[in-house]
């Protein structure tokens, strides 16, 4: 799917929006997001555009990290343009981690049919939409990285899903630069398979056209097949894929 320079720099200022890093800084072209949490796209610089970086900008990067006491990272396209600067990264210890894709779509589209009964958009997470997102199965200290930086975010809305009183599936969605952002979608393990996340979706499309947003996105991991399937038969395709460079840490550190 063919996407235009002004969509990418778009989607990710709303990325680093929803994932809100402790400090975020910028050098021309390009995005350098810092946090202490475990949330990759918070802590790693990202390009604005897919043209061919100027090689000379890897130095003040890396300098902008160092200064302020972060390990450097970086989040790179999977384009062409990119390979000298990754075979630059390669030469200085880092490795190219967790292949992500970048999907989109077009709001409208989501909307196949209405959102049930029982979906609700909030200002703020709950106590149930918390415990949802922070359920058993996953990382404790991650989960908790992912809701201090959702704490953070502006403009975002929580959106649970509940039947007889409980809740069942959760999410987040963000509204800014003009995109739809869909993250953090969580469905309770014995209700998986029935569809509910393409509910608390379509609800959130329904919220972003209301508000004149035309466009929405996502970051996936590569390898999650269950999710890539959903988003699929949603109407989400890729945009483009993009890998972590980052250095391993020393042995003991």
């Amino acid at each position: 799917m063919q996407t235009h320079a002004a969509d990418i720099e778009a989607i990710e200022r709303a990325t680093l929006q929803a994932v809100a890093p402790e400090a975020l800084e910028a050098l021309p072209g390009w995005l350098l997001p810092m946090d202490h949490g475990t949330v990759g796209r918070a802590r790693s610089a990202v390009p604005l555009h897919h043209g061919a970086p100027d090689l000379a900008a890897l130095d003040p990067i890396l300098a902008r990290y160092a200064a302020r006491g972060f390990e450097p990272a970086f989040r790179l396209p999977k384009v062409p343009a990119f390979d000298a600067l990754q075979r630059d990264l390669g030469a200085r210890g880092f490795e190219r981690q967790q292949p992500t894709l970048t999907q989109i779509c077009q709001t409208a589209g989501l909307l196949t049919a209405a959102p049930a009964p029982g979906v609700e958009l909030a200002a703020s997470p709950d106590a149930a939409w918390m415990a949802m997102f922070l359920g058993a199965g996953l990382d404790p200290v991650d989960g908790a990285s992912r809701a201090r930086s959702l704490g953070r975010a502006t403009g975002m809305l929580y959106a649970s899903l509940r039947e007889g009183g409980h809740t069942v599936a959760s999410g987040a969605a963000s509204f800014g630069h003009g995109w739809l952002g869909v993250h953090g979608m969580r469905t309770a393990a014995a209700q998986r398979g029935r569809g509910l996340a393409g509910v608390l979706v379509r609800a959130m499309a329904q919220e972003a056209l209301r508000r004149g947003i035309g466009q929405a996105f996502l970051q996936v991991d590569a390898g999650n097949a269950p999710a890539l399937a959903l988003y699929r038969r949603l109407g989400f395709a890729t945009a483009w894929s993009y890998a972590y460079w980052r250095r391993e840490p020393a042995a003991g550190a």
